[in-house]
């Protein structure tokens, strides 16, 4: 679904900044696979999972908090072309999270990030580390509501925003890659959108 009241505008002054087939907005569609769950942050937790979907380690909300935070300001890019600039959000990076689970070093490429409702996504190790994938609490400062992915959230922007998965439980490890959700139904493994990577053969 999306939001009502979504405006958008073709790529202008910020052209360098936006995607090939996006447009810009300065709203926040909603666009979500199934119904919106509200989690209890007393009840959530967050788990790390080797290839064999064994626990290497799980946090509480309290716990995830207690971690180093980061705050990111970044542009994000939806498969159905609307881009949104400047967002601003906090949380955990996942070299962070390898680290506070006491991993030298992600045990494999790839990974399988999973939500509250069933809702998967695989991105690699490579899409991940370095800075470039946060587990996210915050936006614009306030608690991610639930709509937008609350409590917390993945967030891998320099990819299409359908990886940045929302209402997250844990990421899995795998040795080798293969489809979540979405890319079971066509969409693209890995979803750069400066490659226009939306679907299988992109």
């Amino acid at each position: 679904m999306i939001t009502r009241g979504f405006r958008g505008k073709r790529r202008g002054g910020d052209i360098d900044r936006v995607p090939p087939g996006q447009y810009t907005t300065d709203d926040f569609p909603v666009l979500s696979a199934g119904p919106t769950p509200n989690l209890d942050v007393d009840r959530w937790t967050l788990v790390l999972e080797d290839a064999d979907r064994r626990e290497l380690h799980r946090w509480t909300w309290n716990e995830l908090r207690l971690l180093p935070a980061s705050d990111v300001t970044v542009d994000i890019h939806c498969v159905t072309k609307w881009s949104k600039l400047d967002t601003r959000w906090t949380g955990v990076s996942f070299d962070a999270l390898v680290e506070a689970a006491g991993l030298a070093a992600p045990p494999t490429p790839y990974t399988m990030a999973f939500s509250e409702g069933g809702y998967t996504t695989n991105v690699s190790v490579a899409d991940l580390e370095g800075g470039k994938g946060l587990i996210a609490y915050a936006y614009d400062g306030k608690p991610i509501v639930p709509e937008h992915g609350g409590p917390v959230r993945l967030l891998v922007p320099h990819l299409y925003f359908w990886k940045s998965a929302k209402w997250l439980r844990g990421i899995r490890f795998m040795p080798s890659d293969r489809p979540g959700f979405w890319e079971s139904y066509g969409y693209h493994l890995r979803g750069d959108p400066w490659k226009e990577q939306r679907y299988d053969g992109d």
